[in-house]
């Protein structure tokens, strides 16, 4: 009986901290009744939490349950054996996808169409860790039992397959490590993400002129 009631009370303490990051988070977010409604994120994690518990004590097929009914209402499909931290948000959540195997630390930001995946069909922890404060942009893809550091910014569209030490930001396909930083940070300024193809790009087109220049003054010398 204690263990039921002290796993109920964990259960609220997790929903309402989910509940109160969205203020934090999204300056859209104006009323509660709008949370309780129209959040399909919020929606889906509280499914998460219920189903995990019943998980959790060797439940197989009401989880389950929850979990397909929950990604039929939501378009959010979270896995009841994924372990998932307390204040999460996944932002408009549309494709989410989240891995039986995933971990997830507090306060973490996901947006839409986003996944936590394997890489195969290999049994154990196959899916990855996300450590607290992570943000995974807008299609981003997370594969395979690797490990994301606190802090760490995943941009929308990348694939990451490797490891990421903390607070650094990974873009790109596959994820390569562009920046690294100290302190947390705000983590709703994904989008201002360095441009490393760009400046690739940029260097490429500087030193082709460089090259027309020089080539040009050795014409201009042989006349």
């Amino acid at each position: 009986m204690g263990i039921a009631v002290g796993s109920l009370t964990n259960w609220f303490s997790n929903v309402k901290a989910d509940f109160e990051i969205i203020f934090e988070r999204d300056p859209a977010a104006k009323h509660w009744l709008e949370i309780v409604f129209c959040y399909p994120g919020f929606h889906a994690l509280v499914l998460y939490r219920l189903a995990h518990w019943l998980y959790s004590c060797g439940i197989a097929f009401i989880p389950r349950l929850l979990s397909h009914i929950g990604r039929f209402l939501t378009g959010i499909e979270i896995h009841p054996g994924a372990t998932i931290g307390r204040g999460i948000f996944i932002d408009h959540g549309m494709g989410v996808v989240i891995g039986e195997t995933a971990i997830i630390g507090d306060y973490c930001l996901i947006y839409q169409n986003a996944t936590l995946g394997g890489t195969g069909k290999e049994s154990g922890k196959r899916h990855p860790t996300l450590g607290a404060n992570v943000v995974v942009g807008a299609g981003a893809k997370v594969l395979g039992n690797i490990t994301i550091g606190d802090r760490v910014r995943v941009g929308a569209g990348s694939i990451v397959l490797q490891d990421v030490p903390e607070d650094c930001t990974v873009v790109g396909i596959p994820g390569r490590i562009v920046s690294s930083r100290t302190g947390r940070g705000c983590p709703l300024e994904h989008a201002k993400l360095p441009d490393a193809e760009g400046r690739a790009i940029r260097s490429l087109v500087e030193r082709l002129e460089q090259l027309e220049q020089q080539i040009q003054k050795l014409q201009n010398n042989k006349r």
